[in-house]
């Protein structure tokens, strides 16, 4: 069983920055493949970026390549996900996601391939 805790969510003008984290409980973080995703109101939630167990293999949604990076912290049972250049339309509740798996290079962009969620923090770009 795993539990994740996201964080550092919050108001933010269009252009800035935000870095979100999200807290893993358990000592196996190190087995598990991690992504973000985010849902807009009356949208389905979308798939973000990924992170192998690692950390050595990364993997984006175009629309945040070259704004969004990923990276995670083993020592810490943590994941991270910088944010910069923001836009209205950023705007949404960012979830963490945990895909167990024994391959080390793995990641995932489908909602179905991971097996535990956080609740969620919300991220809001004003214009």
């Amino acid at each position: 069983q795993v539990q994740l805790v996201e964080s550092g969510g919050g108001l933010v003008q269009a252009g800035g920055s935000l870095r979100l984290s999200c807290a893993a409980s358990g000592r196996t973080f190190s087995s598990y493949a991690m992504g973000w995703f985010r849902q807009a109101p009356g949208k389905e939630r979308e798939f973000i970026t990924a992170i192998s167990r690692s950390g050595g293999s990364t993997y984006y949604q175009d629309s945040v390549k070259g704004r969004f990076t990923i990276s995670r912290d083993n020592a810490k049972n943590t994941v991270y996900l910088q944010m910069n250049s923001l836009r209205p339309e950023d705007t949404a509740v960012y979830y963490c996601a945990a895909k167990y798996t024994p391959v080390p290079v793995t990641t995932a962009s489908g909602l179905w391939e991971y097996d535990y969620w956080g609740q969620g923090t919300q991220v809001t770009v004003s214009s």
